[in-house]
């Protein structure tokens, strides 16, 4: 069930994917329903949370990027409707491990030997190019909505952090309470139609991680969850210390690709690597900032003085809470009026927005309040989602999924649906199309 969200801070405006689904570049009439999915927009979604337009602000990083969906619209190698998924040989029942990589930006594959993901890539089924995340492309929207199906707006999880204007309650990373997480997410729904699931919270050390799941399949057959998650946060911090093309950034993705090593040598030992669905995933991409692409809050302060209680995040989301009292629609004039004057600093890349208005496309700019005494480089994300540098990862092998094919780039928000498709069960209301795992997986007879 859905449940009635509370107010926030923070709304995120219509998501920059849905220009993308606009796009002429159309894929081939026999994808006529995927088409339809990527190319219209998505259907109703549960009523988002009401937030008071006079408490908002939003602005973004507006640099321009030719590249922002060049190729979106690819034709699929083949269609599953011909072709039916394998039997199970050992286990009696579906089964799904879905592994998130945070800040596996799409490329990353690439970047050095990967044969382990590229076993799963050739026996299994990859969009391309990427995954497309939603908006703000941020760690903690983004996995949530993978595993409920639902926009952020919906679920509540609308960044990394952020504040409710009627409790002025803060959300962060510890807080577990159910009020700010709605929605059901995969490992209720499969554990509330009586199966098991386990969810990996990221507190382990990777390699402990991958021996705890393996162990569940040490258990006797009709106790092996059908639901296990695994988080590998690695490559997003070092994303973020290095930017994307370090080479610290190459050797953390090939320790990622001996630990996905490790776990599909230990099924195949078992004899049920056939059996299981792997999917393998990302929440986000990242994109390279440096010094020389700071813009600096203080200095618009001879227009107007931004006091550090009004800000609720810097970057590369700036979120503004002006006081009822003071009109944003002056507040967002005066922004505007000193970034577009030629006298701030990389104030041309910077736009305030009001929250019903849709951003332009924005990467690789971030805002900070003072001038920092070092050269600031290293990487982010959480800027238009219909950026490729914001893509991520999706390579999945399993019964159900046919070899070596190609699909179209899709939102991670599909993710919930496809799951439950997998395990036969039946999944709760939600944001996407229910129809859309017809178009993934191969039909079952």
């Amino acid at each position: 069930m859905i449940h009635e969200s509370p107010q926030s801070t923070i709304l995120t405006p219509s998501s920059s994917s849905l220009q993308a689904r606009q796009d002429p570049l159309m894929a081939s009439p026999s994808q006529e329903d995927y088409t339809r999915t990527l190319l219209s927009a998505p259907p109703p979604r549960p009523s988002p949370r009401r937030t008071p337009s006079l408490l908002l602000l939003l602005t973004f990083i507006s640099f321009f990027s030719s590249l922002a969906f060049p190729l979106l619209f690819l034709s699929s190698s083949s269609t599953t409707q011909s072709l039916a998924r394998c039997s199970l040989s050992v286990l009696r029942r579906p089964t799904v491990i879905l592994i998130s990589v945070d800040g596996f930006r799409y490329g990353y594959q690439f970047k050095c030997p990967t044969p382990n993901i590229h076993h799963l890539i050739s026996n299994g089924t990859e969009a391309v190019p990427g995954l497309v995340p939603v908006f703000p492309t941020l760690t903690f929207p983004n996995h949530y909505s993978i595993v409920t199906g639902l926009y952020p707006e919906s679920h509540g999880i609308i960044n990394n952090f952020f504040i409710d204007p009627i409790s002025c309650d803060a959300f962060s990373k510890r807080r577990h309470e159910p009020r700010w997480w709605l929605g059901e997410p995969l490992w209720e729904t499969v554990s509330n139609q009586g199966f098991k699931a386990a969810a990996y919270t990221g507190r382990l050390e990777v390699s402990k991680a991958v021996d705890d799941v393996l162990s569940y399949f040490d258990l006797p057959i009709d106790e092996i969850p059908s639901y296990v998650a695994l988080y590998f946060e690695e490559l997003d911090s070092k994303g973020h210390e290095f930017a994307y093309d370090h080479p610290e950034i190459t050797k953390a993705v090939a320790r990622i690709d001996t630990m996905i090593g490790r776990l599909i040598a230990s099924l195949e030992s078992r004899g049920i690597f056939e059996d299981v669905s792997i999917i393998l995933v990302g929440d986000h991409g990242m994109v390279g900032t440096c010094d020389q692409r700071l813009i600096f809050l203080d200095d618009l302060s001879p227009w107007i003085k931004i006091p550090q209680n009004w800000v609720h995040c810097y970057s590369p989301l700036l979120a503004i809470q002006s006081p009822v009292n003071i009109s944003v629609a002056a507040v967002v004039a005066t922004l505007n009026q000193g970034l577009s004057s030629g006298k701030v600093e990389n104030g041309q890349h910077l736009r305030v927005y009001m929250k019903e208005d849709l951003p332009e496309r924005d990467e690789g700019h971030k805002v900070v309040r003072k001038r920092p005494m070092s050269n600031v480089c290293g990487g982010d994300h959480g800027y238009d989602n219909a950026l490729l540098s914001m893509r991520s990862i999706f390579v999945a092998h399993g019964p159900q999924f046919e070899r070596g094919r190609k699909v179209q780039p899709f939102e991670n928000v599909q993710i919930y649906n496809l799951i439950t498709s997998i395990l036969g069960l039946k999944g709760v209301p939600n944001n996407v199309f229910s129809t859309f795992p017809d178009y993934i997986l191969l039909s079952d007879n």
